[in-house]
């Protein structure tokens, strides 16, 4: 099979990581027959750097032009540190979701036995954790109407959904529990919040039409962020909005002990961005010292996405033999020496 992939790189530890799932990816295609070339484009803070533009349209046309998009990492202190900022490495990722339709973020958190004890948490509380979030990424308070009065002392920003948005990303994650163990958890304010209401009423009803074999489960946030530490193994796929799930996600992140190992993809209905969870880790670039392992996996949902099952399990085969093994970077395993490629080629030699 021949695909298409752009490949972004983007900030700080972006460009190491990437070119270490392109070697994993480049092993899996010797391995099963594949073809998959790359389109290499600039986006963030480097682009901003050489266009003027986080999002150049170079970059965007070759994205819309691929088969899927795999994105390392932006963010860079230059911009992070100046509040005057008008133009931000981050609005490139937030044009690009808009831009190719982007409106389900899907984060998985798994723990792993060889990790547990550097979980935060307690190890008989987060041992067999393994669930999905599925995020609504286009819409809500992010991308509402922002208001900033003349003298500056009074703002707003508008959560608007319509029930299109929701049913969209509700169909998907109701598909994705029956796959798994078949209970979704809805987390959402409708006791506060209208909008959250419209979520409540919409996923019932759809629930009811199409979906009632998958259990449906209510929570509201604030009693979310608590069940997130007290019984993580709970959750199966969680569904909720933009803001919650930003929240949600980040606190969900850190349950398995490292946040370097955890995956997302951001799919719509014709395109699909995979990208890890972590931040560009600008400190940390050209040191050798970046755990490429949630880059790895998110290289393996994106074959998920292409349908190659097989192959995606090889390289999550592989990565959990490395972390058997203690085959990672300082940041997991402080005691070892493995850099950021050695990890790199550890799971590439095991796949081949």
């Amino acid at each position: 099979m021949k695909k298409q992939i752009a490949v972004l790189p983007g900030d700080g530890i972006g460009p190491e990581i990437v070119q270490e799932a392109v070697k994993v990816l480049d092993a899996v295609a010797v391995k099963f027959g594949h073809e998959f070339t790359y389109t290499y484009a600039d986006m963030g803070a480097v682009a901003i750097d050489k266009t003027g533009q986080p999002l150049p349209e170079a970059t965007l046309k070759a994205s819309l032009e691929s088969d899927a998009v795999l994105f390392g990492a932006i963010g860079d202190p230059k911009y992070d540190n100046d509040p005057t900022a008008k133009v931000r490495p981050e609005q490139g990722l937030l044009a690009i979701r808009k831009a190719l339709g982007l409106f389900t973020n899907i984060r998985p958190v798994k723990t792993f036995d060889a990790l547990l004890h550097q979980s935060p948490l307690k190890e008989e509380r987060v041992k067999g954790t393994d669930f999905v979030m599925y995020r609504e990424l286009t819409g809500g308070i992010y991308f509402g109407e922002k208001t900033l009065s003349e003298d500056q002392n009074t703002a707003s920003d508008l959560c608007e959904y319509t029930r299109a948005e929701i049913e969209r990303i509700a169909h998907l994650a109701f598909v994705a529990a029956r796959k798994r163990r078949n209970i979704l958890t809805l987390i959402d304010k409708a006791n506060v919040l209208e909008s959250s209401r419209l979520w409540r009423r919409v996923v019932t009803e759809l629930h009811q039409a199409e979906y009632s074999d998958v259990e449906l489960r209510f929570l509201f946030v604030d009693n979310a962020a608590m069940q997130m530490i007290l019984a993580p193994s709970q959750f199966d796929v969680i569904l909720t909005s933009n803001l919650f799930g930003d929240i949600i996600s980040d606190e969900g992140s850190v349950i398995g002990g490292s946040i370097g190992l955890l995956p997302s993809a951001s799919v719509g209905a014709t395109h699909a961005l995979f990208e890890p969870i972590h931040g560009s880790f600008p400190q940390g670039a050209g040191k050798g010292i970046a755990n490429p392992i949630a880059m790895i996996l998110s290289a393996a949902m994106m074959l998920t996405h292409f349908d190659m099952d097989k192959e995606a399990n090889a390289i999550t085969n592989a990565v959990d033999l490395a972390l058997a093994q203690g085959v990672c970077t300082p940041e997991v395993f402080p005691e070892g020496s493995y850099t950021t490629s050695d990890v790199g080629d550890f799971i590439a030699k095991n796949i081949a």
